[in-house]
């Protein structure tokens, strides 16, 4: 198959995903990464708490008031606000380097699971893209450490690069179990893969 086949292919394949979320009323495509993941590894039950870093555009945010049901509840943070209303969402604006772990929590105890999808402002320079993206990812994970309950699960979008074992190693230290994920849904030739890290254990 020539390059031009391979390009026609990669874009049905993406408007694949793209209509189907129209169709389903999602804010945006990478709802079915989530959906992957959660029928594989069961990440909601009805009535857990959710926080959702970096959430627009907001598909995250549905697909998982959808599984946790109106006795859950949901937090996000963005730089932006949603484009669409996530119902019972509490949704807060700001950066998540910037954020408190009391301002995420608000009146919740903790959260059972906590999300991030953050990517870079990317630059087309892939050691760079890939430094930014560490540190969106250890941001994330700094701020699961102090919020989720013993037995939660965190999952992070990482562009993978020369901090990723040691990342995975940290995860490693601190859940039962460590997953590498890299969903139907994204597309072939994105860097991008997903850490899933499966009850965390509790703080010594």
């Amino acid at each position: 198959m020539g390059s031009a086949g391979i390009l026609g292919d990669r874009r049905g394949r993406h408007d694949a995903f793209f209509k189907k979320a129209q169709r389903e009323n999602f804010a945006a495509r990478a709802v079915y990464k989530l959906q992957e993941i959660d029928e594989r590894y069961r990440l909601f039950t009805p009535g857990k708490r959710v926080l959702d870093l970096g959430c627009r555009p907001g598909s995250w945010l549905q697909y998982a008031g959808q599984k946790v049901g109106s006795q859950g509840a949901l937090v996000g943070i963005d730089r932006q606000p949603l484009q669409v209303a996530v119902k019972g969402a509490r949704i807060l604006i700001g950066d998540v380097f910037a954020i408190s772990p009391d301002e995420l929590r608000g009146e919740l105890p903790a959260f059972d699971v906590v999300l991030s999808d953050m990517a870079p402002d990317t630059t087309g320079i892939r050691h760079v893209d890939q430094a930014r993206s560490e540190g969106l990812f250890e941001r994330a994970l700094d701020l699961a450490d102090q919020l989720l309950f013993p037995g939660g699960h965190f999952l992070g979008k990482l562009f993978q690069g020369p901090d990723f074992q040691r990342l995975r190693a940290r995860l490693q230290s601190s859940y039962s179990e460590v997953r590498i994920v890299k969903p139907d849904s994204s597309r072939k030739e994105s860097i991008e893969l997903y850490l899933l890290a499966l009850r965390r254990k509790a703080p010594l």
